[in-house]
């Protein structure tokens, strides 16, 4: 294998479970929206939002260079547009960017934290502070947060789109062109925009939401700031193990199915190394602590307040 950027993996052949996975998850979005009339909405509304959740991680798998040899294809599979607002190739770019692990939580730095500095605070009236406050609960991410996250990315993008950003462009018109295919699809099915929207995508970025939750915490030690939650089957299947968040963020171009081994040999050097900072009760364990109490205050307790008037908008 070859690294060819930081955080991705060339595989020297085909990865043929990620490749049957990406045909049952694929498979699974088109029969869910061609039945979708003869299905109750709470039936279709779990299904949508596992399996479009489940999608997504697999975007992040081929972020890291995944599942062949070639990157047309890997971008090829990775390019239906499940959740409608998130172009694969922003979410690449700013993933990549987010694997800087020394620049991990930072507001300024770190396209994927959740922090603000202390100055941004300061500057924030008190309807903003207690949105941040509401979203660093659990139910507040999932509801309000899942909806701020989406229109704060949305205002960046249009904000690099008129400012001419590199490379945004052309990732926006190819979104578009897979917009166009997947949206034909769901009229050709008759299955209503709203409808998708409230029972597929919506969900399916919230859930998608639950795993980054607390995958980072502000600590000095850069090690430290990175989760182990140890969840069970359902869960790890739908994350594709990325719940062993420190293996993966050590280990980046390891391919999903073998990081379940590189934790099980080391278990415990895994978790002196990132300070304990693991939840063994998995994601049950996280809902009972944190669905209405905030997991910490929304200001980064050392990231330097330098001149910059907004920070990077989270894409998950």
């Amino acid at each position: 294998m070859s690294s060819v950027a930081s955080g991705v993996r060339t595989p020297e052949r085909v990865e043929w479970p990620t490749v049957g996975l990406a045909l049952v998850m694929v498979g699974g979005l088109v029969a869910l929206t061609w039945w979708h009339a003869a299905l109750p909405w709470f039936v279709l509304l779990p299904l949508g939002a596992y399996l479009g959740a489940w999608y997504s991680s697999l975007q992040h798998e081929i972020v890291h260079g995944h599942p062949t040899p070639s990157p047309l294809v890997n971008t090829a599979i990775a390019s239906l547009p499940v959740l409608l607002w998130l172009p694969f190739g922003i979410y690449r770019a700013t993933h990549l960017a987010h694997h800087a692990d020394e620049h991990l939580t930072d507001p300024l730095d770190d396209p994927e934290s959740y922090y603000v500095t202390a100055a941004t605070w300061r500057r924030l009236p008190g309807w903003r502070r207690r949105l941040l406050l509401a979203r660093n609960s659990l139910l507040g991410r999932l509801t309000l947060g899942s909806v701020q996250v989406v229109l704060a990315f949305l205002v960046d993008q249009a904000r690099a789109l008129v400012a001419h950003a590199p490379g945004v462009r052309r990732a926006w018109l190819a979104h578009a062109a897979g917009l166009i295919l997947w949206l034909g699809w769901l009229a050709l099915v008759q299955m209503p925009l709203w409808q998708y929207v409230l029972l597929v995508a919506w969900p399916a970025t919230s859930l998608m939401l639950v795993r980054s939750f607390l995958e980072h915490q502000a600590r000095p030690a850069v090690d430290q700031r990175t989760v182990i939650v140890e969840a069970g089957p359902l869960m790890r299947l739908l994350y594709l193990n990325n719940n062993l968040h420190l293996v993966h963020h050590a280990k980046p171009g390891l391919p999903w199915y073998l990081l379940p081994e590189a934790y099980a040999r080391d278990r415990a050097g895994w978790l002196r190394r990132n300070g304990g900072y693991v939840f063994e009760g998995g994601y049950a364990e996280i809902l009972r602590r944190y669905a209405l109490r905030a997991k910490e205050p929304p200001v980064h307790p050392f990231a330097d307040d330098r001149a910059r008037e907004t920070a990077p908008a989270a894409a998950y």
